[in-house]
């Protein structure tokens, strides 16, 4: 059995906290407090992590990491990401400025993205189609970043599946080439 590190990071509200509850076999482990930023309509807030586990058909474990989403706890990003062998980075498309909120990310998770696979998964599309799939692609290229962007219901256990399967087969098809 192997087991592989994945992060899911994101802005603050993205789901990173119920994609991991969706798919983990263990109860999930989080670290939420009531939000005092009011800035964001959310009544709690991940301030340390999120932790959950899947076991693959091949009998693989991925172990699921969700990162704080305030940037004021982006040195929790840079802990987590040690040892992590992708990134799924959630957008909420509600925000003010959703390719603003990529860019923080792409930062924040620069050498884990270089060296590692990435999906980003954007949510809540149905009711805000704007930025949409082709903006965040172009916007990826223009910062010359290779990954697949996706949209994504995190409230739908099959489709943070696919998250996963999509990740896992980058990484497939990274250890492939070198």
């Amino acid at each position: 059995m192997i087991e592989h590190k994945i992060l899911f990071s994101g802005t603050t509200g993205a789901g990173k906290t119920t994609a991991i509850s969706r798919v983990s076999e263990v109860a999930t482990l989080t670290t939420e407090v009531r939000n005092t930023d009011l800035s964001i309509s959310k009544n709690t807030t991940t301030v340390g992590l999120d932790y959950g586990e899947l076991t693959l058909d091949n009998g693989d474990k991925l172990r699921l990491y969700g990162t704080p989403g305030q940037k004021r706890f982006d040195f929790m990003w840079e802990i987590l990401s040690h040892g992590a062998l992708g990134l799924i980075i959630l957008i909420d498309n509600r925000s003010s400025d959703p390719l603003a909120d990529l860019d923080m990310y792409l930062n924040g998770f620069e050498r884990l993205i270089d060296e590692e696979a990435c999906v980003v998964a954007v949510g809540r599309m149905e009711t805000h189609p704007e930025p949409g799939i082709e903006s965040f692609i172009a916007h990826l290229d223009a910062r010359g970043v290779l990954c697949p962007v996706v949209p994504v219901d995190v409230r739908e256990t099959s489709q943070v599946v696919e998250l996963l399967e999509l990740l896992m087969l980058q990484l497939e098809a990274t250890q492939e080439t070198t």
